[in-house]
C-alpha cells in the first residue's frame, strides 16, 4: 500500500493544479497526504485532522447517510438533521393523509412532542475505515476462476466484519475499489429512530418539477429536516417516547455570509455509483441498447401512473415517491445518452485503450495483460441486445407493483402452505401484515395498465429472447395484453388485498404454485437473472479482464484518474463556487446564483410544476426577508459549485473552508450529465439551495424560529 500512495502522491503532485482542482471523490483517511495542501491554496482553513479523525470528534462525525440512499448532516447540539426535500420524500409521503396532506402542505413540529415518526428510517454514522487489501488479495491466486476468488474474498470478508463489530455494535461493511485491485472495511453506528420535524410544501421542495429537473437555473427548496433520537445513554435504540434527541459528537455551524465566485467549497457525503474506469464498450452498449430501454419503458410507466395521480390525490400519495423516483433517473439516462454521445466519451476512451493495449502486448506485459482488451469487448458484443432487453425487463419491474410483490409474498405463501397447521398462527400475523403494508400502497386499475403498457412494450421492442410466458401469450394474444392481464387479475388471489388475506384463513399449495400472477412475475424475474453458458462464460472472462485493465492503467499511468469509483462509501470533494456562461433566463448580475425573482418570474398559478404559496409572493413584494437577504438586497435561492458529486450525494453539506454550512447539494446539470463516466471540468457544476433561503423558509415564511434558535449562527 505504500508504494501505491507514493506513486499516487508523485503522479497527483506532478500534475497541474488545476486538474484535481475540482475533479475526484476522495477518502477521507487519505486527505492529509493527497489533497490537504491544494485544499489550503484554495481556501481550506481546516487541518486534515478537524475533518478525520477517529480519536477526537471531526467533520466526519456531523455527516451521515440518510435512509440508504442520500446524505444528511446534524446541524444543532440535539440532533437535528438535514437533508432534501426528495430524500425526505418517502417518509413525507407516508406521513400524509388526504385530509393532513404534509407533502402537499407543508410540516413544521411546534415541538418535540408533534415531531412525527415514519416507519423505517434511518441514519448512519460513520466511525472508522481502515485498508485491508494486502490481509485480503492474500487469499487469492492468479490460477483461481472468477467464482474461486469471489468465494475466497467474502470468507475474509465475513471474518473482517465480525472482527470489527463489537459483537453487533457496529456495522461493517467490506467494499471493494479499483474493480477489486483494493479493500477497505468502513465502521458504522446505525440510530434507527429518526422523526420528521419539518418540510416546506411541495411546490417549493420540488420547484420546477421534471421540467427543472437536472436544469440551471433552477429555484428549488429542496431540504426537510428530521431529528436523531437515541436511548438516555446516547446510544441507538427502537422507537420510544422515553428516547430523547441524540447529543452527537460534532453539527455543523450554520453561517448567514453569503457566496461569491471562486469561494472555496467542498461537500462530504454518499455519492452512490461512478464509472470513471468504464470501457469504450460498456460506454456504447449503454448509449446504443441499455439507457434507450431504460428511458422508454420509465416514461410508459410514468405516463400509466400520472394518469391515475391527476385524478384522484390518494392515489396520488401512493405513488408519488416511486413515480418522482422513476422520473428522475428517467431524465437522468437520457442525459447521459445525449452528453456521452456529443462529447464522443466512447471514441476518447477507445483510443485510450488502443494505447494501453500496446503497453499490454509487450513482453514484459504479455502474459497478465495481453488478451485484456479483446475479452473486454467480446462481452461487450455478446451482451448488447441482451442490455436492452434487460433494460426494459428492469423498468417493468421498477414501475410496476404486481411484478415484484407476488413473487415475493408468493414464496412466503408456500412455505405457509407447507407449515403444520399448529404452526402457521406464528406466520399469520405478519403475512397479514405484509399483505395490508403493500396493497395500501398499489391502486389495482393502475396496476392494471402499468402491467399491461410494459408487458407490451417489453414484448415489441426488447429484442432478445423473452420470457417464455410472455413469448406464449404475445403469439396468443396478437401482442395486446389487456385480456391476459384481467383475466389473471380476476383469477389470482394476488388480484386483491381480499383474496391475498383469504389465502391465509385457506391456505393451499396448489393456488399458489398454479397461480397465474405468480406463474408470470416468477418467470419474469427468473429470465431476468438468467444467463446462457456463452454469456456466463464471456463473464468470467470479463470480470477479470476489467480487473486486470484498472491494474494496467494504473501501472502504465496511462490514466490520470488516481481516486476509486464512487461506492455509497464517505468521501470528500472539493472546489468552488464557479459560473456556468451567462443565460438570459437567469436575473442574477453573475451566472453562479439565482434569486427569488427568478422564481417568481416562473410562477405558473394551479400549475403542478410552477405553483408557489401565495405567501411567498407577497412577502417577496414586501421584501419581507429579514436577516437572510443578500447583502446587495436580493432574497438567494440556489447556487452553482464545480465539486464531483453523483446520485447518493443528495442532501449533502457544502461547507466553507472553515467547516460550516453554506448550502445543500441536490442536482448536477444536464449539460454534465456524462459525469459519472467522465469528468468535464468545464461544464460539470453541482446545484445546492442556498442556506439562507433555507433558513427564511423555516423562519420567515412558515414561522418555525424555534428551529433555527437551536443552530449555531455565524452572521
Amino acid at each position: 500500500m505504500k508504494k501505491i500512495v507514493l506513486s499516487l502522491l508523485i503522479a497527483f503532485f506532478a500534475a497541474p493544479s488545476l486538474l484535481f482542482a475540482n475533479e475526484g471523490m476522495w477518502f477521507l483517511m487519505f486527505i492529509e497526504r493527497l489533497n490537504h495542501r491544494d485544499m489550503q491554496k484554495m481556501g481550506l482553513q481546516l487541518t486534515a485532522d478537524e475533518i478525520y479523525s477517529i480519536n477526537n470528534h471531526s467533520l466526519k462525525d456531523a455527516i451521515v447517510q440518510f435512509d440508504g440512499g442520500c446524505t444528511a448532516e446534524i446541524i444543532s447540539k440535539d440532533g437535528l438533521v438535514l437533508t432534501n426535500h426528495h430524500c425526505g420524500y418517502d417518509a413525507i409521503a407516508e406521513l400524509s393523509t388526504p385530509e393532513a396532506n404534509y407533502l402537499r402542505d407543508g410540516y413544521w413540529a411546534a415541538n418535540r412532542a408533534a415531531e412525527l415518526k415514519p416507519k423505517s428510517v434511518f441514519v448512519r454514522f460513520f466511525v472508522r475505515m481502515d485498508d485491508v487489501s494486502k490481509r485480503i488479495l492474500s487469499k487469492v491466486t492468479p490460477s483461481m476462476t472468477e467464482k474461486e476468488r469471489e468465494a475466497a474474498i467474502n470468507k475474509e470478508i465475513a471474518l473482517i466484519e465480525k472482527e470489527n463489530s463489537e459483537n453487533g455494535k457496529y456495522t461493517v461493511s467490506v467494499k471493494s475499489f479499483f474493480q477489486g485491485n483494493e479493500y477497505y472495511y468502513f465502521v458504522y453506528q446505525d440510530y434507527k429512530d429518526v422523526r420528521l420535524v419539518g418540510t416546506p410544501p411541495e411546490s417549493v421542495g420540488k420547484f420546477g418539477g421534471d421540467t427543472d429537473n437536472w436544469e440551471w437555473p433552477r429555484h428549488t427548496g429542496d431540504f426537510s429536516m428530521f431529528r436523531v433520537y437515541a436511548d438516555q445513554n446516547g446510544n441507538p435504540a427502537e422507537y420510544s417516547p422515553n428516547n430523547v434527541p441524540l447529543k452527537p459528537k460534532h453539527y455543523l455551524p450554520v453561517n448567514l455570509k453569503g457566496v461569491q465566485e471562486n469561494d472555496f467549497a467542498m461537500i462530504l457525503g454518499y455519492p452512490g455509483r461512478t464509472n470513471r474506469w468504464m470501457p469504450a464498450g460498456g460506454i456504447d452498449q449503454n448509449v446504443k441498447y441499455a439507457y434507450p430501454a431504460w428511458v422508454e419503458g420509465s416514461k410508459m410507466g410514468m405516463d400509466m401512473m400520472k394518469k391515475y395521480m391527476d385524478k384522484d390525490d390518494a392515489v396520488r400519495l401512493m405513488y408519488a415517491s416511486k413515480y418522482a423516483g422513476v422520473a428522475n433517473y428517467w431524465k437522468n439516462r437520457q442525459g447521459m445518452i445525449d452528453a456521452l454521445t456529443k462529447h464522443k466519451t466512447a471514441a476518447t476512451k477507445s483510443k485510450n485503450e488502443a494505447k494501453f493495449n500496446k503497453w499490454a502486448n509487450k513482453a514484459e506485459n504479455k502474459a497478465t495483460y495481453g488478451s485484456v482488451i479483446e475479452d473486454i469487448n467480446a462481452y461487450y458484443k455478446l451482451t448488447n441486445e441482451k442490455a436492452r432487453h434487460d433494460n426494459y425487463l428492469m423498468t417493468m419491474i421498477r414501475t410496476s407493483s404486481m411484478v415484484m410483490l407476488p413473487r415475493r409474498l408468493g414464496r412466503q405463501f408456500v412455505n405457509y402452505a407447507k407449515t403444520e397447521p399448529s404452526k402457521r398462527e406464528a406466520l399469520k400475523e405478519g403475512l397479514k401484515a405484509q399483505i395490508e403494508e403493500a396493497y395500501a400502497e398499489m391502486y389495482l386499475p393502475a396496476e392494471k395498465d402499468i402491467l399491461t403498457a410494459q408487458l407490451g412494450l417489453y414484448a415489441k421492442k426488447a429484442g432478445y429472447k423473452l420470457s417464455p410466458i410472455v413469448e406464449e401469450e404475445l403469439k396468443a394474444n396478437n401482442g395486446d395484453f389487456t385480456n391476459y392481464v384481467n383475466a389473471i387479475f380476476e383469477l389470482s388471489l394476488f388480484g386483491s388485498k381480499e383474496k391475498a388475506l383469504a389465502f391465509l384463513d385457506f391456505p393451499n399449495l396448489n393456488f399458489v404454485e398454479n397461480d397465474p400472477i405468480y406463474l408470470l412475475t416468477d418467470d419474469l424475474i427468473k429470465h431476468y437473472s438468467s444467463k446462457s453458458d456463452e454469456v456466463t462464460a464471456a463473464e468470467e472472462k470479463f470480470q477479470k479482464s476489467y480487473r486486470l485493465l484498472v491494474d494496467g492503467l494504473r501501472k502504465s499511468k496511462l490514466s490520470t484518474v488516481l481516486y476509486p469509483d464512487a461506492n455509497s462509501t464517505l468521501r470528500l470533494t472539493y472546489g468552488k463556487v464557479r459560473a456556468l456562461p451567462a443565460d438570459k433566463r437567469n436575473d442574477a448580475k453573475i451566472n453562479n446564483y439565482t434569486t427569488m425573482k427568478g422564481m417568481i418570474a416562473k410562477y405558473k398559478p394551479n400549475d403542478p410544476e410552477f405553483d408557489m404559496p401565495k405567501r411567498m409572493i407577497e412577502m417577496y413584494n414586501n421584501k419581507d426577508f429579514g436577516r437572510y437577504a443578500d447583502k446587495a438586497g436580493y432574497m438567494p435561492v440556489n447556487f452553482l459549485t464545480d465539486n464531483d458529486i453523483t446520485g447518493g450525494n443528495s442532501g449533502s453539506p457544502v461547507l466553507n473552508g472553515k467547516g460550516e454550512l453554506i448550502g445543500l447539494a441536490f442536482d448536477g446539470n444536464i449539460e454534465a450529465m456524462a459525469g459519472d463516466v467522465i469528468f468535464d471540468h468545464n461544464l460539470q457544476r453541482t446545484i445546492n439551495v442556498d442556506i439562507r433561503y433555507v433558513l427564511w423558509l423555516i423562519d420567515k415564511f412558515s414561522g418555525a424560529k424555534h428551529i433555527v434558535d437551536e443552530m449555531t449562527i455565524i452572521e
